[in-house]
């Protein structure tokens, strides 16, 4: 065979090849999603984080004109829904609605991940930036951050507070190290968990999600001092930071849409459509206000970039901390 025959033939393969690539891609883009979607959740019902990503079920079902079901997958800190969604099938009918940087956070709060997420988790929407709250018991003394650190320090290791996610396991260990208290944390499943411990005065403050801790200062059970974010945020602007108050620290979480590696472009795209126009709308800008979230907007490529910054931060963040792994 003549080499301008062969030249000719391999090019006209390779031609058919990404017409076909292409014909599938289109095809695909034009029957997603063909099923019912899950939405997974990493914590329990009733939990601040189920609240939020029950609202975007709702929101999403008229969009997607699909049956949207969220399927809660609670546990280790989060890493069994982080491993649920890993290991789905990529086809973008499984979306996982949690704070990204607690995602990340996992990979240097755990000795054995049970997934390298950087690999096998995708980020195609951002969702809402929000601070962690430092919050006490209502009926409590405790008017002020000063008035808290002054009888922690008096209380010394009898002392102790809450966690329920990686973010307040952190602010708890900066707060500490700044002001030299010796309080002892106890880790709860879920921030609700730990609400009886803390209003009977068996828990002397808390580090929660700003869903819980609104949620309860509204209904009179919970005091809510400060905030965990270097500058106020439109949705807390009455809440000072513990930065303004002499305790440093830049703990903004951000919650996203999140897929397993290896998902189709086409439902990348739609997704992230979905979730955009979900987020700029007035009512989710209400609700998400409403838990102390501003609306949060950005590319995929730009909240995967994203994903990848926070995964190193809170490797420096643990070391900064001496958190010691869980096993």
């Amino acid at each position: 065979m003549k080499p301008g025959l062969r030249s000719l033939r391999k090019h006209t393969r390779l031609a058919v090849a990404l017409a076909v690539g292409l014909g599938a891609t289109a095809a695909y883009a034009q029957e997603y999603p063909s099923q019912d979607i899950r939405l997974v959740c990493a914590f329990p019902p009733g939990s601040g984080a189920d609240v939020l990503v029950r609202y975007f079920a709702e929101k999403l079902r008229p969009l997607a004109g699909r049956t949207v079901i969220v399927e809660n997958k609670a546990g280790a800190g989060g890493n069994i829904a982080t491993e649920y969604v890993a290991k789905s099938k990529p086809d973008g009918h499984t979306i996982f609605v949690h704070a990204g940087t607690a995602v990340a956070a996992n990979q240097s709060l755990f000795r054995k991940p049970p997934v390298d997420v950087a690999k096998a988790i995708r980020v195609v929407a951002t969702i809402n930036r929000q601070p962690w709250m430092l919050v006490v018991d209502a009926k409590s003394p405790y008017k002020s951050v000063a008035d808290l650190t002054a009888a922690m320090k008096a209380k010394g290791d009898k002392a102790s507070y809450a966690t329920a996610a990686p973010t307040g396991k952190i602010m708890g260990e900066i707060y500490k190290n700044a002001t030299g208290i010796n309080a002892v944390e106890v880790t709860y499943r879920s921030a609700p968990d730990s609400l009886n411990e803390m209003t009977s005065g068996k828990l002397d403050f808390g580090m929660h999600d700003p869903v819980f801790s609104l949620a309860q200062q509204r209904e009179g059970r919970l005091r809510i001092l400060a905030v965990s974010t270097a500058k106020r945020l439109d949705a807390a602007a009455d809440l000072p930071t513990m930065t303004e108050l002499g305790i440093p620290m830049d703990l903004t979480g951000w919650w996203a849409a999140m897929l397993p590696t290896g998902t189709p472009k086409a439902a990348i795209d739609k997704i992230h459509q979905w979730f955009v126009e979900m987020v700029s709308t007035e009512e989710t800008k209400a609700f998400l206000n409403k838990f102390g979230g501003d609306p949060f907007i950005n590319t995929p490529e730009k909240a995967q970039e994203m994903f990848e910054t926070a995964i190193k931060e809170w490797g420096d963040y643990v070391r900064m901390a001496k958190i010691e792994p869980q096993g």
